[in-house]
């Protein structure tokens, strides 16, 4: 397990904003060196800490703007469904979030489509590869706060 520092967390916490930055802002941002500060990214990428970077997109410009929440109550309990599950949702582009949850619900998803319509084929599509319980929509009407930055405060430095 790596251990992470003050400046480790500084780092992370700049590159959640705008993984863009130039080393020499981002350097100068988190008070180290150009070459410390790239040795460090260097580090926090090979412990697997940073997976990726990526762009964040607008998904209106897009055309998928509305996002809808799927809850999945699972037909069976068994590890054949559950992979047959997991590849119908991973086949399906318009899911970009597929949690198992506890309580009542199996499951959650994610989905950004254009319209109510658009979520309605993606419906189909769905319940045409994996058999399920019960399958219910919930869309999004005002999104309040959104962000893929995981809270560093937990993180002992």
């Amino acid at each position: 397990m790596y251990t992470l520092d003050s400046y480790d967390i500084a780092i992370l916490r700049e590159l959640q904003r705008d993984t863009a930055i130039s080393l020499d802002i981002l350097s100068a941002k988190v008070s180290l060196s150009r070459n410390a500060c790239w040795r460090r990214v260097q580090l926090l990428e090979s412990a697997g800490v940073i997976l990726r970077r990526v762009a964040l997109l607008d998904p209106k410009k897009l055309d998928a703007g509305l996002m809808a929440f799927i809850q999945v109550r699972a037909a069976k309990h068994s590890t054949d469904w559950a992979r047959d599950f997991r590849l119908a949702v991973a086949s399906l582009p318009e899911i970009i979030g597929a949690y198992r949850t506890s309580g009542d619900v199996d499951y959650v998803l994610q989905a950004r489509v254009p319209d109510v319509a658009a979520y309605d084929l993606v419906y189909q599509r769905l319940i045409n590869k994996v058999d399920m319980n019960d399958v219910s929509a919930s869309f999004v009407m005002e999104e309040i706060k959104a962000t893929t930055e995981i809270p560093l405060i937990y993180t002992k430095a």
